[in-house]
């Protein structure tokens, strides 16, 4: 494989990639004996695989411009092309799953990736394509929009990720003046999110009626691979985080203020962990690489190989600047079994939190797809696929010198605590979700009255300063997983229980690094309750297993605390 930026784009050419499935197909029909019908199944993968590694690039490559002119060309193409390649796909899995051969198709690549089969089959109608192009094309826009948002501030341009940079200043005039132009950016903009939303429910709700289902939330619970819980679970877990965590979560705030100094933490104050400034990484981005490529090396002998592929061919793209695509994520290419990491560098602890938390979604895919027949089996759902990536985070902590020198301590318990006191954020975002898909004539003005009494239930410390665009509920629409994966939102809180779990056994056992690697290796080969089972993981969803992690949370912290001599 070549370095990143040196890989050859070339669009996938949509007659000659129907022309090769439906020759899978042909072959999988017609196959006479296991070995020919596994040969055309493999192809099929391959085929995909092939032209999925150049969306990949392409949308890669344009995130990170969204001005380019040709790659936001090439993601309009793919946004039409791939709902009208459904049929083809419907086809080829449908005669997989048809096959004489499926019992020995399913004993070596496992009986649940043919359930996701089946699933994606169930998801697609002729009727979805035009919406789903709709929806894709609506997604792009946002995108376009929220990375277009800047303003001029302390003599330099910044977009939503500088600002919150400035937003853990020691200066609490600076960071307020911050969050007063990170507001208005948002209130600027808000007209035009909300209208995007507001044709994005639509048509949500409209391809779930298409397709016979009596809500949205019964089709996202299904599309996502919710196979093991649904709305009623979920609602149970939500309701657990207020009684076990939002109180833990109350009292680190509470401790924060007294630490800043202030009598009533605004929200521009939340983000300051010690009056003397949050510990920041030490070292410019490609010093910081070079010290978790040490870091990796050090840990174990899979993430030393996993780290040197990953800078060897260049699969980062790591700082922020004008017009990039918000945010950090990891995926992959997968016709070279490649993890990419995107994210927008500030300077700020969370430029360590990227090499940590997307390196572990990187690693996982490197680990697990070197290992399964598939690539595709590689990946699980995302309840499953975060714990990957909150796990290594708490894994790293022991090499935090590295990037923290002498305040390592203090960025170990403030990432800590920032990771328990996100959770009912997590939790609100899903529930706002729910009450906007519960209640079909509902808009702007009902779903920020939907946040704001979302927001006071599970995080009744938050306030705005006053601010009326916040405190009417406008805070919402910051969260482009709300607009760009509907409903995922509380996967992260999920998965932070699993993760807690994990980095519990490792302080007081050592053995978290092994259940760790376990839980990568089983990659998407099993559903969800499987797979916590295989890796040893309490279930989330049990009330007792969220009172127990808020136990660990609050003793742990008060050990971190100490140890950082606060």
């Amino acid at each position: 494989m070549e370095k990143f930026s040196e890989l050859k784009y070339e669009r996938p050419d949509a007659m000659k990639l129907r022309r090769e499935l439906n020759a899978c197909i042909r072959e999988m029909k017609g196959a006479a004996d296991f070995g020919s019908a596994d040969g055309a199944f493999l192809r099929f993968h391959e085929i995909l695989f092939k032209a999925g590694t150049m969306y990949i690039v392409a949308q890669i490559r344009s995130n990170g411009n969204t001005k380019d002119a040709f790659y936001e060309g090439e993601m309009k193409f793919y946004n039409l092309m791939l709902p009208l390649l459904m049929p083809t796909l419907k086809k080829a899995l449908s005669a997989a799953l048809a096959s004489p051969f499926r019992p020995q198709l399913e004993e070596r690549y496992g009986a649940h990736l043919f359930k996701r089969a089946e699933t994606q089959i169930k998801l697609f109608r002729l009727s979805t394509i035009l919406p789903t192009v709709r929806e894709n094309n609506l997604t792009t826009a946002y995108s376009k929009t929220a990375a277009g948002c800047s303003v001029e501030f302390m003599g330099e341009k910044c977009n939503f990720y500088g600002l919150l940079r400035h937003m853990q200043s020691p200066d609490r005039e600076e960071r307020r003046n911050a969050f007063i132009e990170w507001a208005k950016l948002y209130e600027g903009a808000s007209a035009e999110l909300e209208a995007q939303y507001g044709k994005l429910v639509k048509l949500r709700r409209g391809i779930a009626k298409k397709l016979g289902y009596e809500s949205y939330i019964d089709y996202i619970y299904l599309s996502r691979e919710r196979y093991d819980y649904g709305p009623k679970e979920a609602a149970a877990f939500r309701e657990a985080v207020r009684k076990y965590i939002t109180p833990l979560c109350d009292k680190l705030y509470r401790e924060q203020a007294a630490r800043l100094g202030v009598e009533k933490l605004h929200w521009y104050d939340e983000h300051l962990s010690y009056p003397q400034g949050n510990p920041v990484p030490q070292g410019a981005p490609e010093e910081l690489v070079e010290q978790a490529r040490e870091m990796y090396a050090d840990l174990s002998p899979e993430t030393k190989a996993f780290f040197d592929f990953m800078t060897e061919h260049e699969l980062f793209d790591l700082v922020t600047r004008e017009n990039k695509h918000l945010g950090g994520y990891c995926t992959a290419l997968p016709e070279y079994h490649a993890p990419f990491i995107f994210s927008n560098f500030n300077g700020t602890s969370a430029d360590i939190d990227v090499l940590t938390h997307e390196a572990g979604h990187a690693f996982q895919f490197y680990y697990a797809s070197r290992r399964l027949p598939l690539a595709e089996q590689a990946d699980s759902t995302s309840e499953i696929n975060e714990i990957h990536s909150m796990s290594m985070e708490l894994f790293t902590y022991p090499y935090m010198e590295r990037f923290f020198g002498d305040r390592a301590d203090e960025y170990r318990y403030s990432h800590f605590c920032d990771a328990v006191k996100t959770i009912p954020y997590l939790v609100a975002v899903d529930e706002f979700q729910h009450l906007v898909f519960e209640n079909p004539s509902s808009g702007p003005a009902d779903w920020r009255r939907f946040w704001k009494e979302t927001e006071q239930k599970y995080m009744p410390w938050r306030d705005y300063d006053g601010n009326g665009f916040l405190e009417s509920g406008g805070f919402w629409m910051q969260k482009q997983h709300i607009f760009l994966y509907p409903f995922y939102y509380v996967d992260y809180a999920l998965a932070q229980m699993g993760a807690f779990h994990l980095y519990r056994r490792q302080t007081e056992t050592g053995e978290g690094w092994d259940d760790y690697l376990t839980l990568c290796g089983l990659g998407g080969q099993y559903g969800y309750f499987e797979t916590l089972e295989r890796a040893g993981i309490p279930n989330p969803l049990d009330p007792e297993t969220v009172k127990a992690t808020a136990a660990f949370c609050e003793a742990q912290a008060e050990k971190l605390k100490e140890k950082a001599g606060l």
